[in-house]
């Protein structure tokens, strides 16, 4: 997992309240677990006018010019601005790994889902919490013309953005650890490697039936 620690940035606002994972990434594109390849979906039914299928070239499409991600003003942008409870809806992982795919680093709002915001921190992504007026306050920062961008600091637990005063948000140490050092479950675990393999040494000389 790709370690988080400073991030300067372009906002790219999705102005819509309970922003559920189904519109994240649309439930046709969940057939592989492969963490890549999502990012051509993302918001499928919003940035594009057809109904999008798998293995449907997006460029053949025909996008949707209102829709933000689609705005050459907010190319490149890696954080994603967005109301209260992004994120509900089902739990699928797909929504996140189809976020991280298009290049979308970190997540601003007044609130996530719960399952989602966890979702989020396992796959190196950094969902921010602020008070709505401070949210409220970036999108009218951002509506005002293009370039507007921040700068997130973890180890800080700041958010940058130009023009204001710096913006703190909380975050459970041990997941602060997690992002800044790149570790996901599978690389925590094999932080005991050692550990495990002298367990199952052990156990193949007490219980060798079961090898």
């Amino acid at each position: 997992m790709e370690a988080f620690t400073t991030l300067r940035s372009l906002l790219v606002p999705v102005d819509r309240p309970n922003v559920d994972t189904d519109a994240i990434l649309p439930k046709q594109f969940m057939k592989s677990i492969r963490r890549t390849g999502f990012g051509a979906n993302l918001f499928d039914e919003w940035r594009y006018f057809d109904r999008g299928e798998p293995g449907k070239e997006a460029s053949l499409r025909e996008p949707n010019p209102d829709f933000p991600l689609n705005q050459p003003r907010y190319a490149g942008a890696q954080i994603l601005l967005a109301r209260e409870n992004f994120g509900c809806g089902s739990s699928r992982e797909h929504a996140v790994w189809a976020l991280r795919d298009f290049g979308i680093r970190a997540l601003i709002a007044p609130s996530f889902a719960d399952i989602f915001h966890g979702n989020c921190l396992k796959n190196g992504l950094l969902p921010i919490v602020l008070p709505a007026q401070d949210v409220d306050a970036l999108f009218a920062d951002v509506s005002r013309g293009p370039g507007f961008g921040a700068t997130v600091d973890l180890q800080r637990q700041v958010v940058l953005p130009d023009g204001r005063d710096e913006m703190v948000f909380s975050i459970d140490p041990a997941r602060k650890k997690r992002l800044m050092e790149g570790l996901d479950d599978i690389a925590i675990t094999l932080q005991r490697a050692d550990r495990i393999r002298d367990f199952e040494s052990r156990r193949r000389q007490t219980e060798p039936w079961l090898f």
